[in-house]
């Protein structure tokens, strides 16, 4: 019989990697439904963990998140190759959003999934209930978080590219290469967001919705 703690530990992992695969993945197919086969022809749209595993996002960011009791877990895939050229050619910029905001969607769906889910699931009477409970809340949680924080837009999250292809569309190029540049300092602000103080006004908003969505 596995403990709950040993069963929680499992449940957050199998959460994570779907949040964080799944949200590659679909940049992926996205791109390839625009006529971009980069991914596909690298295998990236597999279902197989080994090949999305970034071994600083997906392990050891996650493990020291969690053994420290930061109190949020955090972490990211290795991201799809995409040819964006390819893309805007045959989608134009609107290809270009739909593929930034392909992940998030993802995410976003996967989390409103989890918490219907959660709402028909029977109460904990084995192993597998409480699995399954935990599996769905954590599933909730990751999604939310992720869909959320790549909503932010500072390169090179999705939500920054999503927004310069727009002001591409809008002609607005200047800006859009203004936004570019701020790229070479976009993981230290990153770190400073996730590292520092500011997490709690980072992460509040997210906490806020999760609340909510399981008081539903």
């Amino acid at each position: 019989m596995l403990s709950p703690e040993i069963i929680n530990i499992i449940a957050i992992i199998l959460a994570l990697m779907v949040a964080i695969i799944g949200h590659e993945i679909m940049h992926g197919r996205v791109a390839y439904h625009f006529g971009d086969d980069t991914a596909k022809s690298q295998g990236r749209l597999s279902i197989n963990p080994l090949v999305h595993i970034d071994p600083i996002g997906t392990i050891l960011v996650p493990a020291l998140l969690y053994f420290s009791n930061a109190g949020f877990l955090f972490g990211w895939a290795k991201p799809v190759p995409i040819n964006i050229r390819t893309v805007i050619s045959n989608g134009g910029y609107n290809g270009a959003i739909a593929v930034s905001l392909a992940g998030i969607a993802y995410n976003f769906t996967l989390a409103i999934l989890a918490i219907i889910a959660f709402k028909f699931t029977p109460a904990i009477s084995s192993e597998m209930t409480y699995f399954l409970k935990a599996f769905l809340t954590y599933t909730l949680i990751y999604n939310i978080v992720l869909g959320i924080f790549n909503l932010f837009p500072i390169p090179p999250l999705d939500g920054s590219q999503a927004l310069g292809f727009m002001m591409r569309k809008m002609d607005f190029h200047k800006a859009a290469n203004a936004l570019d540049s701020v790229g070479r300092y976009g993981m230290i602000i990153l770190i400073i967001m996730i590292a520092s103080p500011l997490s709690q006004y980072v992460f509040s908003p997210m906490k806020y919705i999760i609340d909510f969505a399981f008081s539903l």
